[in-house]
């Protein structure tokens, strides 16, 4: 491809709205533009990048057995009320009528679709286990879209689905997904990591999200220094500590003590004189429509992924001042569980716990040395905290490492959420119905190349691996004026092409170091560079990219030069 005729519209400047690293080189290296908000069109080089990561996801794909399909994008509401989601998935969901007034949704997934598929044309054991993937446009109506394609609202992904007669055989069949994923992220040349995952919207029992660790990642993830445990923030089980034999003798009588206007865990640590560890927050959520109350040490957070899962509801949402006046007698910021007219649980910080401060239940009121038996009652101890770098691995009791992430992919384990709910059955060989047990997996295009930008720039551009390179080779002719230099470079242009070698010639009339900014702001992994002094001795500079490693290359030789470089790393 010739620069001359390219659709490569670059920019110096950095975007004032593009707040990463990824967002402000795809536009200013021409790969990408924004319509509208989380809304993006995909510039020749861009997709060039997209092409060629999903060549590889493709390849893997369908090493591991699964089979291509194109499911539509528009999908009926009945299938979304018949697994449930049409009212639970939220305002992500892009919902509009037809012109018959037939509610209809753009697919931000597929497991509607796919399921009722299957259940079409599945009828007996003998025609399971099936893997179906797709790569295709989806729209999840993000309410605050940023980082460029990384949270964006409208944007490709490849989402594959497994039908198995058991969960022996959906264990089977997510284990070839993870081992290709694995596989994928690797010929992507990514740092990753696979950590353990809430489900989310999509639901199932179990799954994994497989993450590239970046510094400016929106996700956080903790992984042990010692053994394989990792999992995303959400996910991270804190180790239940070990119970200690209650002594009431050390319990000290309570007291109530006015605390005006003392509602934060700051004011009432001010107040007291003590430090966070030594008071309880009493939270106050709605699970499915019912309150429950929630008792976390000062200084601890509550996870509500975990909150969600210990209380197997589908909806959670924290209390409004109402239902809190209503639950406790007292407005927020002196809730207590003294008398509390809802059910109580604790995070396992307060298994051990006496003398401590809470709320009163009463406005301007807080108690002190409350004990958990003594002055109420918790109807369990449970796992409800986020996790923090002090603590110790879950697993072997090492210490852990936090880290930032980029979710490039997820596999779930769906079991039957789906084939239960929308009736995807088969008869076993005893000859009696069964319901499908499935599994889901998803990878994003689209992050996947903008993560790749993340783990591989400096000051000048992006600093593209070989594999999901735009191009293999930069030619740079110094002065396209110069009938030598020009008849060289075409000569290696021309045998580029000819070995397929993916290649671009700067063939514009600019500035030699117009030319040079240009090839290392789009990253192109080797860059030859024709001048008339080396033109005449037949010869060109080869310049990697990456490490900034020149080399005096015979043009006669060039491309043998290159070959090995380009299919070591592809």
């Amino acid at each position: 491809m010739r620069c001359s005729e390219m659709f490569l519209p670059t920019v110096r400047e950095v975007p004032s709205d593009a707040e990463i690293v990824s967002h402000q080189l795809m536009i200013r290296a021409g790969m990408i533009r924004k319509l509208t908000s989380g809304i993006y069109s995909y510039l020749p080089l861009g997709l060039r990048v997209v092409r060629k990561v999903e060549k590889i996801v493709r390849e893997e794909m369908n090493r591991a057995g699964a089979q291509e399909v194109f499911l539509p994008a528009v999908q009926p509401a009945e299938l979304w009320q018949e697994s449930g989601r049409w009212k639970k998935y939220g305002k992500e969901l892009l919902r509009f009528k037809d012109r018959h007034n037939r509610d209809y949704c753009i697919g931000p997934t597929h497991e509607e679709v796919v399921t009722d598929l299957v259940r079409n044309e599945i009828k007996t054991y003998r025609q399971l286990p099936k893997n179906l993937y797709q790569i295709q446009t989806k729209f999840r109506d993000e309410i605050r879209p940023r980082f460029g394609v990384i949270r964006c609202r409208e944007f490709s992904m490849k989402d594959a689905y497994s039908f198995d007669v058991d969960w022996e055989g959906c264990d089977v069949s997510y284990r070839k997904m993870y081992d290709a994923y694995s596989r994928i992220f690797s010929r992507c040349s990514l740092e990753f990591r696979a950590v353990e995952a809430d489900t989310g919207n999509i639901g199932g029992s179990f799954s994994h999200e497989f993450m590239a660790v970046a510094e400016t990642g929106e996700d956080a993830l903790i992984f042990c220094s010692t053994c394989d445990y990792a999992a995303n923030i959400e996910k991270a089980e804190v180790a239940r500590p070990e119970k200690l034999p209650v002594n009431e003798a050390e319990f000290k009588p309570l007291e109530s003590v006015r605390t005006p206007r003392v509602r934060t865990i700051e004011e009432v640590c001010s107040f007291f004189g003590v430090t966070p560890d030594r008071i309880v927050k009493t939270l106050i959520f709605v699970a499915d429509g019912k309150p429950v109350a929630v008792l976390i040490r000062g200084d601890e957070e509550v996870n509500e992924a975990k909150l969600r899962a210990h209380l197997s509801c589908d909806e959670l949402e924290l209390a409004t001042d109402d239902v809190v006046l209503e639950v406790t007698g007292s407005p927020k910021g002196f809730a207590g569980a003294l008398g509390i007219k809802s059910p109580v649980i604790a995070d396992y910080s307060l298994m051990n716990m006496k003398n401590f401060i809470m709320g009163a239940n009463r406005e301007d009121h807080h108690v002190v040395n409350a004990n958990i038996g003594r002055d109420f009652k918790v109807e369990t101890f449970a796992d409800l905290r986020i996790i923090k770098e002090t603590d110790p691995c879950p697993r072997c009791g090492k210490p852990i490492r936090l880290a930032r992430g980029i979710e490039l992919g997820h596999t779930f384990k769906l079991g039957t959420k789906y084939s239960k709910a929308m009736r995807a059955t088969f008869l076993d060989r005893d000859g009696k119905e069964q319901e499908m047990v499935m599994g889901c997996y998803g990878i994003g295009v689209g992050r996947t190349v903008a993560a790749a930008i993340e783990q591989n720039n400096d000051a000048k551009g992006i600093i593209w691996p070989m594999s999901i390179a735009p191009y293999h080779v930069i030619l740079t002719p110094v002065n396209v004026n110069d009938s030598a230099v020009m008849e060289a470079a075409e000569k290696l242009y021309s045998r580029m092409l000819e070995a397929s070698v993916e290649v671009i010639i700067d063939d514009r009339d600019e500035r030699a170091g117009v030319k040079f900014n240009d090839a290392d702001l789009i990253g192109i992994p080797i860059r030859f560079t024709v001048g008339p002094k080396r033109a005449a001795e037949g010869k060109v500079e080869a310049r990697m990219r990456k490490t900034g490693e020149e080399k005096v290359v015979d043009i006669d030789k060039a491309v043998d030069f290159v070959r090995p470089i380009v299919e070591e790393s592809t």
